[in-house]
């Protein structure tokens, strides 16, 4: 169905229900209680940047998972991405489907440029290739220097580019909405609904971002199962063989290489649509460095594991962090003062501003135990699971029937 196999169209129902459901599965428990106060990640700025940062991850890992390349430097084009819909949001109006779709195109035009010559080497080299670029953008928009040599403002240097109200908006009318919409439909505009104890948020901004994950997904599919993507593998398991064979395989590269930058286009769109302020800081290279760790942590090369590895980043950075010691304190209260004061010692280095440690602990314990990321622990439990299933009923056939 859809052009998936079997297992791929159960693979993609989940990450449908996953996204769409998102409101009710991040808020697991009741809001005014503590653990929901603590854990509950059901808000929708938290939800828009797992599908956003979801989406630029599994672009990412069509780059580095199949084709082997591993670039530092591909917050460069979500920094871009940025740029560009916010140029669009003060040209024409508020309406995010133009600034979505320059964002893309923008995204692209860079990632030839770099790809061609960044593709030119490979290992580290491809990767010190790619930092320097991304390194060299980020000085450049944090200067605004090219919008000094052509005497106006083009990223407005470290204080960031945001719309004022002077600026052109040419196709703004008198009634259209003052916020990022979609043909009016504001993307901070939402519902919530109170049952119980629970508040389930729902925003359009959201559901919009949600959409353009599912079909990233898709997309990553078909180009996994596609000749195409074969061919990326092949490059991969060994490029030398592959040019002896008499295959040029420098388009394919840069292929993936535009494809992926595209994605981080378009995660570079979405974000602007959800704050339409942009900095050079997302073209930092630490923002770089944080792809390639959600890409390892949830498994590189795997289809489903950008996704988990980008959700469980941004959990312990929005969630993690927030916990202090007053909220250990209060969880801690039913036991004596001496093991509540032990515990809370103990665990404090692991929240609030040492989340880092959390997620640095939580990193090598993957790249040691489980190199497949949390993709294959999860395969790991189900084939216990199945084997488990296989002896009950072997021990049962070789149960002799009274």
């Amino acid at each position: 169905m859809l052009g998936l196999n079997t297992r791929d169209f159960k693979l993609f129902i989940l990450v449908c229900v996953l996204a769409l459901a998102a409101p009710f599965l991040l808020n697991p428990f009741p809001t005014a209680s503590a653990l929901g106060e603590s854990f509950n990640a059901g808000y929708p700025a938290l939800m828009q940047r797992f599908v956003i940062f979801g989406i630029l991850v599994i672009g990412f890992n069509i780059l580095f998972g199949l084709t082997g390349f591993l670039s530092f430097g591909h917050a460069a084009f979500l920094g871009v991405g940025s740029f560009a819909a916010v140029w669009m949001f003060k040209l024409l109006s508020y309406n995010v489907v133009p600034a979505i779709i320059l964002s893309v195109i923008v995204a692209g035009i860079f990632s030839v440029v770099i790809g061609y010559v960044a593709l030119r080497r490979s290992g580290i080299y491809f990767s010190i290739l790619t930092l320097a670029f991304a390194q060299m953008m980020y000085s450049i928009a944090f200067s605004d220097l090219a919008g000094k040599m052509m005497g106006f403002t083009l990223t407005n240097g470290e204080t960031g580019l945001q719309v004022y109200n002077d600026d052109p908006q040419i196709l703004m009318g008198p009634d259209s909405p003052t916020t990022p919409h979609f043909f009016g439909l504001e993307m901070n505009s939402q519902f919530t609904w109170d049952i119980g104890g629970w508040s389930f948020v729902f925003q359009n901004g959201y559901y919009f971002s949600a959409l353009f994950l599912i079909a990233a997904f898709y997309l990553s599919i078909r180009i996994f199962r596609s000749p195409m993507g074969l061919m990326l593998r092949a490059i991969k398991s060994n490029q030398t063989r592959m040019s002896y064979t008499g295959i040029n395989t420098k388009p394919y590269m840069l292929a993936a290489f535009v494809i992926s930058g595209m994605y981080a286009g378009l995660a570079g769109g979405l974000l602007a649509a959800m704050d339409p302020l942009t900095g050079a800081e997302r073209m930092f290279w630490t923002a770089s460095g944080e792809i390639v760790v959600m890409a390892i942590l949830g498994g590189v090369g795997t289809l489903i594991g950008p996704v988990l590895g980008a959700g469980i980043i941004k959990y312990l950075e929005n969630i993690v962090s927030k916990i202090n010691d007053s909220i250990l304190h209060q969880w801690f209260a039913i036991m004596p003062d001496w093991l509540d004061n032990v515990l809370v010692t103990i665990i404090h280095p692991f929240i609030g501003k040492g989340w880092h440690l959390t997620l640095g602990l939580l990193f090598m314990a993957v790249v040691i135990f489980l190199p497949g990321g949390l993709v294959q622990g999860g395969e790991k439990i189900g084939e216990l699971f199945r084997r488990k299933k296989t002896d009950d009923a072997a021990d049962g056939a070789k149960t002799p029937a009274e």
